[in-house]
C-alpha cells in the first residue's frame, strides 16, 4: 500500500486567514482520528484528502503521487471515503448502494459479477445489514443508512479509508461494532483516517490523533502524545476529568 501524505498542505476554510502547514503521514495498519470542535476544518480536511476540494496550498500524495495525478478510476481503488451524510439521488437497494462500491474495479459498461455480488452481500452481513438487502435505502434509519455506506466502502476495499463521523447516528452497540470492524481493518494493513466528535471513542480505538483548532493552529502524532488535558481542554475550550476505565483514558466534562 502506498501511504497517504500532506506535503505542506494548508486546506481552505473560508473567512480563516490562516492554518498550519499539515505534513502527515498515515501508513498501512495506523488508526488515524481527527478531533476539533465545529468549524474546525474536519470534514474540509476529509473531502481535500480525497481529492473532492482543492487545497490553498501544498498537495496530497499517495506514496510519490499527487492526487492530481492520479485517474479518478485508479485512485478510487486506493482510497475511499464515507461521507457524514449522504443524498440518495436515485432509488436503490441495499444490495444496489453497497455494490457501487465494486465500479471502480469494473470497466465501463461491465456487469457486476456473482463475485461482487458475494462481496457486497458479506460487507452487509458484516454490517449488521444483510437482512435489509432488498429494502430501499430511503426507507431506512439514519443508522442502518449509516451502516449501509460503510458496507459500500468495504466493498470497494480500498488500502486507504476516510471516514467522516463513521459512527454518526448509531448506537452503542454499532459504534463498538463499527470501531471494532475498523480496527480489524487496519490489522490487516489498511490506513484507517476518521474524524470524530466523541473523543472516548478516539482515545480508546486510535493510535494516532490529530488536533485541528479553530484558529487554525494543529498538531498531530502517537495518541499517547496526544491525549494531553491541557491541549484537549484547549481544543474544546472546556475542562475535563480524567478517569481510566478499561485500560484507556475516558475524559468527562466538568461542570462549568
Amino acid at each position: 500500500m502506498e501511504p497517504l501524505q500532506t506535503r505542506q498542505l494548508v486546506i481552505d476554510i473560508p473567512g480563516r486567514a490562516k492554518g498550519s502547514p499539515l505534513n502527515l503521514t498515515v501508513e498501512a495498519g495506523q488508526v488515524w482520528g481527527v478531533l476539533g470542535p465545529n468549524g474546525a476544518g474536519k470534514t474540509t480536511l476529509l473531502h481535500t484528502l480525497a481529492g473532492l476540494r482543492p487545497p490553498r496550498g501544498g498537495e496530497v500524495c499517495l506514496g510519490e503521487h499527487s492526487l492530481t495525478a492520479l485517474g479518478r478510476r485508479n485512485l478510487a481503488r486506493q482510497l475511499g471515503l464515507v461521507f457524514q451524510d449522504r443524498q440518495d439521488g436515485f432509488p436503490a437497494t441495499v444490495l444496489e448502494t453497497a455494490l457501487i462500491g465494486r465500479h471502480p474495479w469494473l470497466s465501463p459498461w461491465q456487469m457486476e459479477t456473482g463475485d461482487d455480488v458475494d462481496r457486497a452481500r458479506s460487507a452487509l452481513q458484516a454490517l449488521d445489514v444483510a437482512h435489509l438487502e432488498d429494502r430501499l435505502v430511503s426507507t431506512l434509519s439514519g443508522g442502518e443508512r449509516q451502516r449501509v455506506s460503510i458496507a459500500t466502502l468495504l466493498t470497494q476495499n480500498p488500502d486507504t479509508w476516510l471516514l467522516d463521523e463513521p459512527t454518526n447516528h448509531l448506537d452503542l452497540h454499532h459504534q463498538v461494532a463499527v470501531m471494532q470492524l475498523l480496527k480489524r481493518q487496519a490489522d490487516t494493513g489498511r490506513a484507517i483516517f476518521m474524524c470524530l466528535h466523541d473523543l472516548n471513542l478516539a482515545a480508546r480505538w486510535c493510535d494516532h490523533l490529530l488536533l485541528l483548532y479553530p484558529n487554525g493552529d494543529a498538531c498531530w502524532g502517537p495518541a499517547s502524545q496526544m491525549l494531553v488535558p491541557s491541549a484537549l481542554e484547549a481544543l474544546y475550550n472546556q475542562k475535563l476529568i480524567t478517569v481510566e476505565a478499561d485500560g484507556a483514558p475516558v475524559f468527562v466534562p466538568a461542570k462549568r
